[in-house]
């Protein structure tokens, strides 16, 4: 078994974020077309088949909920989207993926992770609370069809000295 994450490269794997995207989250949750140009997107490989997908933006502080800009925070990093392919659900696959966007962060010298995710997504937020996460807010009717809060939740990640 050889499981691998890579960068997806824009334009050509664009039809196969969205495709993924349609995949794995309802219709309501679609991100736009344009909005994967915005994110570094990541495929998560298993013998070479697609099988997770998270899109970040480094320096980047989630306040669309708030209904203000997203101004630019140095430091922190902001996972936009974890997925991962129906048929491979409960396998412990979103725990490594989880586990790679820390990592990441951490070795890039990010200071903090913020994610956001509808509240009846209790496995995601399970799942982040376990790598440390905490809610640091909730926002009534962030999304709609269903009408639905969203749970923005924070990692702060701990400085570690350099080696000299």
């Amino acid at each position: 078994m050889r499981l691998m994450i890579n960068q997806a490269v824009l334009p050509a794997d664009l039809r196969s974020l969205i495709a993924f995207d349609h995949l794995v989250f309802p219709k309501s949750d679609w991100f736009p077309r344009d909005a994967w140009t915005t994110y570094d997107s990541y495929w998560m490989r298993l013998n070479g088949r697609k099988i997770g997908c998270c899109a970040m933006q480094e320096h980047t502080s989630f306040q669309d909920d708030l209904q203000a800009d997203d101004a630019p925070r140095r430091g922190s990093l902001y996972i936009a989207s974890t997925g991962i392919h129906p048929d491979f659900q409960g396998m412990g696959f979103g725990q490594l993926l989880k586990n790679w966007q820390v990592i990441y962060a951490r070795y890039r010298g990010f200071e903090r992770i913020v994610t956001n995710t509808r509240k009846s997504n209790s496995a995601m937020i399970a799942l982040n609370r376990k790598f440390g996460f905490r809610i640091i807010r909730t926002t009534p009717r962030y999304y709609s069809d269903p009408v639905e809060s969203t749970v923005v939740m924070e990692l702060v990640l701990p400085r570690h000295p350099t080696c000299s």
